[in-house]
């Protein structure tokens, strides 16, 4: 296996635009869209944490405390409350990381999220990518990632690949001296989060990131968390501004950490496996269609020729699909497609079929 390097130009990133983001395509006049390109669950928040946030809102006069989200987070994960930080979503983090905490050679595994690395150029770093190949299934070879590499990020289930990389192997990333940051954004809806390092203590240098963004339709609240060591934490603390996580933040954090939306978490994670696997059946119907496998995570990465046109003419028929060309590591040719309910997935595919039939690029 052979996986490429690349040190991108010194303005950041080369021709990729690392602050494009799904919701850019339902964006405007894409609001009546059936929204692929978002990897948020359908049907979130749910009623119950809707209340739990707007019973919060009385409690808008005092200043925030998270204190009792905190230990909830850390009950959660079987961790000292030493070992968590609450952050105004996963970006934040990301930010806290290239500001707060030395690196002096960070390496990016892509395909991935790419505010990573964007934060980390913001912050004045020169960034590396490992480059990982579709022919190789976007699989990691630990090998890869430069031996002199001081800070690496890695996503898992990674975004936009849905490829669930082993513990075993992301283990093997670590070294003395070395920040290993993997971002579990998705993590929780992978059925019995297999694979998850959330509650590792026994890896050096280790940071974890989490969100209640995806499972639990919050984006526009902004919740997340960072588990690491409690050295890593006080660092990353001290660069946050006071009172970084609002008050109905909180609430939900709090919310989400119980027994009973654990379970629903859980329950969610189990149907978003059944609706993938109705998605990639279908889409495996199309000879111009590949997709990349196996996934693992709310979503799933397509190749196929004249993709830019096949997005323009699914916006027509009603569907938004993720472009895959602002990804490093991928290109045109590539787009994601967020997992819906099989009813949305059968009116999406015939969509497609339809996308295809008047592509003239694409042969039949």
């Amino acid at each position: 296996m052979h996986t490429p390097i690349e040190s991108p130009d010194a303005t950041g990133a080369g021709t990729h635009d690392l602050r494009h983001h799904g919701d850019a395509e339902v964006r405007g006049r894409g609001r009546d869209l059936t929204d692929l390109a978002v990897n948020v669950r359908t049907g979130t928040p749910p009623a119950w944490l809707r209340a739990r946030i707007a019973a919060s809102l009385g409690t808008l006069a005092a200043y925030p405390d998270g204190r009792p989200a905190r230990a909830a987070v850390a009950v959660r994960h079987g961790l000292p409350v030493e070992r968590v930080l609450l952050t105004a979503g996963a970006a934040e983090a990301f930010v806290l990381i290239a500001r707060a905490l030395p690196a002096c050679r960070p390496v990016v595994v892509h395909p991935q999220f790419t505010e990573p690395e964007a934060a980390l150029r913001a912050a004045g770093h020169e960034v590396r990518r490992v480059l990982l190949r579709a022919e190789d299934g976007f699989r990691l070879d630990p090998a890869a990632v430069p031996e002199d590499a001081d800070l690496v990020v890695v996503g898992n289930p990674t975004n936009p690949t849905s490829v669930l990389h082993p513990a075993a192997v992301l283990k093997q990333l670590a070294r003395p001296g070395r920040t290993l940051v993997v971002d579990e954004a998705f993590m929780d809806a992978v059925p019995g989060e297999r694979e998850a390092l959330c509650g590792r203590t026994d890896i050096p240098g280790l940071v974890v990131l989490r969100s209640l963004t995806k499972t639990w339709g919050l984006a526009g609240l902004r919740i997340g968390y960072v588990l690491a060591a409690p050295e890593t934490i006080r660092v990353l603390e001290r660069a946050q501004p006071l009172w970084p996580v609002s008050s109905p933040a909180l609430a939900a954090a709090e919310a989400c950490m119980e027994p009973r939306a654990l379970g629903e978490a859980a329950a969610a994670a189990e149907r978003i496996a059944v609706d993938r696997a109705h998605l990639v059946a279908g889409l495996r119907e199309f000879c111009e269609v590949r997709v990349a496998e196996p996934a693992e995570g709310p979503f799933v990465l397509v190749r196929l020729e004249g993709a830019a046109e096949v997005r323009e003419r699914l916006r027509a028929l009603g569907f938004a699909a993720r472009r895959g060309d602002t990804f490093p590591g991928l290109g045109p040719q590539w787009l994601r497609l967020a997992v819906r309910d099989r009813a949305t997935t059968n009116r999406f595919l015939q969509a497609l079929d339809q996308a295809l039939q008047t592509l003239t690029t694409v042969p039949r």
